[in-house]
């Protein structure tokens, strides 16, 4: 009989996480074990990167490392062509794509103002039946929201890298052709990995080719928007709002003025919380340990070379 896989499940600092993501490992098939007889590693900790090196450096027969959110801004510098990486690509696509249904209805319907008043105002909001939607990314995120926007009869374009058509979008363009995909928007989605290319990819010029009725939701990083154009476009009404999930700098300082524009409606990075997400990267963990045992393609691969 072929002994156990061991695969280490590392740091132990967030003890939920590493509970659930070790019980993940053995209900795929492998045995919980020190780091320096495994031969993968799940990392447990996304809060504690600055851990890694120390833990990789006591694994040397680790092959497979598994990283546990979509981004992996964190651990960009510790990637390497001597592991096969993984991370949690497209685990929590659902939940966020869940979250921006809820900003882009919230924005539309004015629910940021009704929600403030203190007394019977005028009836103002308008529909996400029918509109025009733009989404930045072709990932996880992007084809979970497309199949949840299919009820409200939107038209989809989709900018991305690659200019493959994405099913049940209406067109798909290439990054250099953002600002027409832009310019007709009645709702921009921004739901991409963050890179060098992508970073302050919603600047002043993006923002201005944007019709003054759009609005703007940010589930990817706080990267992606240039803080201040983006509090200049607020202020002047040049879009009609902002929601944003994530900011620049995250957490949000009490003193940043986009709290005190009406016009924007700020969440807590909660498109995916731990008690949403946890379980749906077990259940990603599980799969992967499985796939990893028989040889197969594991899932959330990581391009090393696009740091993705």
């Amino acid at each position: 009989m072929t002994d156990p896989v061991t695969i280490a499940v590392a740091p132990d600092t967030r003890t939920t996480m590493f509970e659930a993501l070790s019980a993940a490992v053995e209900r795929g098939g492998a045995t919980v074990g020190e780091l320096a007889d495994a031969r993968a590693l799940v990392f447990a900790d996304p809060e504690r990167p600055d851990l890694f090196p120390g833990i990789i450096g006591r694994a040397p027969g680790v092959e497979w490392i598994q990283l546990p959110y979509a981004g992996i801004e964190p651990f960009v510098d510790h990637l390497d062509a001597d592991h096969v990486w993984t991370c949690g690509k497209g685990v929590y696509a659902e939940p966020v794509a869940e979250h921006v249904v809820a900003l882009a209805l919230a924005g539309f319907r004015d629910l940021h103002r009704y929600i403030r008043a203190t007394s019977w105002s005028a009836q103002t909001g308008r529909n996400l039946l029918g509109a025009r939607v733009t989404i930045l990314g072709g990932g996880g995120i992007t084809e979970s929201l497309l199949r949840l926007l299919e009820p409200f009869g939107c038209e989809v374009t989709v900018v991305r890298r690659s200019g493959s058509p994405v099913a049940g979008a209406a067109r798909t363009l290439t990054a250099d052709r953002l600002t027409e995909g832009l310019s007709d928007a009645d709702l921009v989605v921004v739901a991409l990995a963050l890179t060098s290319e992508t970073t302050g990819i919603i600047d002043a010029a993006a923002l201005a080719a944007m019709p003054e009725h759009a609005w703007l939701v940010n589930v990817a990083r706080g990267g992606h928007v240039v803080t201040d154009d983006l509090v200049d476009a607020l202020r002047a009404g040049s879009i009609a709002g902002a929601a944003l999930d994530v900011t620049d700098p995250e957490p949000l300082p009490d003193d940043s003025p986009l709290w005190q524009l009406e016009n924007c409606i700020i969440t807590a990075h909660v498109g995916n919380t731990p008690e949403m997400g946890l379980p749906l990267l077990a259940d990603r963990v599980e799969q992967n340990v499985r796939r990893y045992l028989a040889g197969e393609p594991l899932l959330g691969p990581v391009d090393v070379a696009r740091g993705y």
